[in-house]
């Protein structure tokens, strides 16, 4: 077989072309002190993105990569909760809901910037010291860390005493938007029983919730309703609420968060301690969620109190954690056939052999560049590297290949959704530049 030519679309682009892409991808995408979500998107700030793309940016331009967390925690209310999505002001009615729906500037504690009242994925902490570590000289001249850690321990401290439902140590999502992964299978029992109208929710249709697949109308029409019933309590955390749900991947990036907490107390000269143990205790909590018939980690539906049984891409995102007492049925998971051993060129956001598994819906089947990056992130910290660089090749070919998508089709590789994410530049960045383990 001849070797692959550097211009063959069939070959591993180079690294530097890679780094150059998403790097100029995220040029373009810097709306000043943020950047926006995708190519031509509206430039509101979304946590979740906004906590990736400071990743990625630290290998290109460490200070930006401070100010877009920085940014982000300007949107912080005084109960500690990092908001889902800071409206970028002068733009608040484009996103649908929109800063109308959300209401946020009414509710006591709230940030002066309009936001939503929902959280996201709290990995937060660890992009932050990541950016620290990248260039540190600068982080210490600009007293990022000072500055970050306080808000950030504010967050986790939000989520241990109003977002553990259960008692059991595990934070909680009391929407399917906060874990990242709305439209996942995860969630289909919980949202089964909730109103799919009310009155006064804008039309399924018109909803852009930074997603351009959100769901089928029955999804988002429910979403629409726990959101709004959410902002009608005031965003009251202790009251009833019918979407309770424990998901193992919003979980392990706690841990993880933690972790980073107390790296950057010893740079602080505080205790790491706390930290330490708070992500001891949520990686035993997490282990109450081990589906060992299916070799994952599935979530729990607090409200109904029973576990929900889905092999979902969530289920492996705690290979992040060092001390995972399933680390190695995890990798024999990603290995084996409903996964990377089914043929799939990247990791499938549901199990391929799932009856309701399709490779071109949003989270049930297509592979998301994001979790992928997780996921080979976890692989390395378990000294998997050849299968992670697998991976990670794949990544990178299929995002310069397909200007950067959201997700992919896991086994051919075609893109799907929007192009020009900032999300999915700022992974592939820094799996092109970052060395591993790390």
């Amino acid at each position: 077989m001849a070797a692959a030519r550097a211009d063959d679309p069939a070959a591993p682009p180079a690294p530097a072309a890679v780094r150059a892409a998403a790097a100029a991808l995220l040029e373009e995408n810097w709306a000043g002190h943020h950047t926006a979500r995708a190519r031509g998107a509206y430039p509101d700030q979304w946590g979740w993105d906004s906590a990736l793309v400071a990743v990625g940016l630290r290998h290109v331009a460490p200070d930006r990569a401070q100010t877009e967390l920085e940014s982000l925690l300007a949107g912080q209310w005084e109960d500690g909760r990092l908001p889902q999505l800071v409206f970028e002001p002068g733009h608040e009615a484009e996103a649908a809901p929109g800063d109308a729906f959300w209401r946020s500037r009414g509710v006591p504690g709230s940030a002066e910037l309009p936001t939503s009242g929902l959280v996201t994925p709290p990995v937060h902490a660890a992009a932050a010291l990541l950016v620290h570590l990248a260039a540190p000289a600068l982080s210490r001249e600009r007293g990022f860390l000072p500055r970050a850690y306080p808000r950030l321990l504010a967050w986790h401290r939000y989520l241990a005493a109003r977002r553990d439902h259960r008692g059991a140590g595990l934070a909680s999502i009391v929407h399917p938007w906060e874990s990242a992964t709305a439209g996942s299978p995860l969630w289909d029992e919980a949202l089964a029983d909730v109103p799919a109208a009310g009155p006064g929710l804008p039309a399924p249709d018109a909803v852009r919730v930074g997603d351009p697949e959100p769901g089928t109308p029955t999804e988002v029409a429910r979403a629409l309703w726990l959101a709004g019933r959410y902002r009608d309590t005031g965003y009251d955390d202790a009251a009833a609420h019918p979407f309770v749900v424990e998901d193992p991947a919003f979980n392990a990036l706690w841990a993880v968060s933690e972790l980073a907490l107390a790296e950057m107390a010893v740079e602080l000269g505080r205790d790491p301690a706390p930290h330490r143990a708070l992500a001891g205790r949520i990686t035993t909590a997490l282990e109450g969620l081990y589906l060992p018939e299916l070799g994952v980690y599935g979530a729990h539906d607090v409200a109904r109190d029973r576990l929900v049984r889905r092999p979902t891409v969530n289920g492996l995102v705690p290979l992040l954690l060092p001390d995972l007492e399933h680390a190695d049925d995890l990798v024999a998971t990603v290995r084996g056939p409903g996964f990377l051993g089914g043929g799939a060129l990247v990791v499938p956001s549901y199990d391929l052999r799932a009856p309701d598994v399709d490779l071109a819906t949003s989270w049930r089947g297509p592979g998301w560049f994001t979790m992928n990056w997780l996921v080979v992130t976890g692989l390395h910290e378990h000294l998997e590297g050849p299968l992670a660089d697998g991976v990670a090749e794949q990544l990178l070919a299929l995002a310069v290949r397909h200007d950067f998508p959201e997700h992919v089709d896991p086994m051919t590789g075609d893109p799907h959704a929007v192009r020009g994410v900032s999300a999915t530049a700022a992974v592939v960045l820094d799996l092109a530049a970052a060395p591993h383990p790390r």
